[in-house]
């Protein structure tokens, strides 16, 4: 009795909750495909925007001078310390200048013979003048005197000269720093022998304080920057914009900007770049020359500009690239669109999207263009927060 009943009871409760199982599993289905899956978005905006050009170069010495004896002798001593600064006009090296003194004592001697030879032509000049006047000479006496005259005023002159020319040389002797800057290593020392102009330099100076650097851009980044301004996508940074930053070897900025002084106007024909170059202060001596650094510099501004995220943009094997967008009543639309470049972890968007788009860039696995999504603004606090969450709970 009790296996018979227990049978066909047992029966009928599986048989109810299969049933309820069912109806239950058709129920959610039905409300999953109701409610359409959620999508960030951001909504675009157009602004004006300053470009910037990342160019790596070289630091270049502002001046540089090799000093070179322009007298020969031989050195008595050195002047300065290896590695020091020296200003314009300081003592470098003496010369042995003996010689030269002697040179200068000939020279201004026989300047001292000719003026008096000049003085007794002179008078003897002025006597023949009035002794003609009384017909006591000649003529031909008078002029041979007053060509005499002008004989000796040009020896006065050549032997002046002569002094001028041996007080230089004498001068000479002392070696002095052509500019101020940092001295180098000296590559002599006391009792050696100079000559003049010769080839190996004593010592060279480097003014480092401003410091050039020079930068490498490629032709056709310049041929496309031209072309834009010329057509008015890109107009002219103000003076106050124009501003060249610059990164360090390490990758730290440095602590003072600077100003863009030309272009080459030739093209380098191994490399196909143009050098640009650039003025920085350098007070405290940072930047050496030889240095490899990378600077910024602004190409111009471009106004209604369109930055989005890269995340919201997508590529196609051919290079090709889409956007995803809300359009009317919550309905995704595709959208080609043209890049200009990556601007940080933007792209600069030449066309395809405006103003006003709302671009998504958050559940872009759970959608399809024609589909029905929940737009989710993106740049709303509330949005800001579940996304930081839920990176937080990503990363653990």
């Amino acid at each position: 009795m009790r296996s018979g009943f227990s049978l066909p009871l047992l029966a009928g409760l599986l048989a109810m909750q299969l049933t309820a199982c069912g109806d239950g599993g058709q129920g959610a289905a039905q409300g999953g495909q109701q409610q359409a899956p959620q999508a960030g978005y951001i909504t675009v905006q157009a602004k004006t925007l300053t470009l910037d050009r990342e160019l790596p170069g070289r630091t270049t010495a502002h001046q540089i001078a090799e000093v070179r004896p322009q007298v020969s002798g031989v050195i008595e001593k050195r002047l300065f310390e290896e590695g020091a600064k020296v200003k314009a006009g300081q003592p470098l090296y003496q010369i042995d200048d003996r010689t030269y003194k002697a040179d200068l004592a000939s020279a201004q001697a026989s300047e001292a013979q000719a003026r008096a030879t000049l003085e007794s032509k002179r008078l003897l000049a002025e006597r023949y003048k009035s002794l003609l006047a009384k017909k006591s000479i000649s003529q031909q006496t008078y002029d041979e005197a007053q060509a005499a005259l002008e004989e000796n005023r040009a020896a006065v002159a050549a032997a002046r000269a002569k002094v001028q020319a041996a007080r230089i040389n004498l001068d000479y002797a002392t070696i002095k720093a052509p500019i101020s800057g940092r001295i180098g290593r000296s590559t002599v020392t006391a009792g050696a022998l100079v000559t003049a102009n010769q080839a190996q330099a004593l010592a060279t100076i480097r003014q480092l304080d401003p410091i050039y650097v020079d930068l490498t851009q490629s032709s056709t980044e310049m041929q496309n920057l031209r072309r834009a301004m010329e057509s008015g996508q890109l107009q002219q940074v103000s003076d106050d914009q124009a501003k060249v930053t610059l990164m360090l070897e390490d990758g730290s900025p440095y602590d003072h900007s600077g100003t863009l002084q030309f272009s080459e106007y030739a093209v380098d024909e191994s490399t196909g770049s143009v050098t640009l170059r650039a003025l920085f202060p350098n007070p405290q001596g940072n930047l050496l020359p030889g240095m490899f650094v990378r600077a910024k510099l602004p190409e111009g501004q471009r106004s209604q500009a369109i930055l989005v995220p890269q995340k919201g943009i997508t590529h196609d094997p051919t290079g090709q690239a889409s956007a995803m967008v809300i359009g009317d009543n919550n309905m995704v639309e595709k959208v080609d669109v043209s890049t200009v470049r990556a601007v940080g972890n933007q792209w600069l968007i030449a066309s395809g999207l405006k103003a006003g788009d709302r671009l998504i860039v958050d559940g872009l696995q759970k959608i399809r263009p024609g589909s029905p999504v929940t737009p989710v603004d993106m740049s709303s606090p509330d949005s800001q927060k579940a996304n930081a969450a839920n990176q937080n709970n990503a990363a653990q």
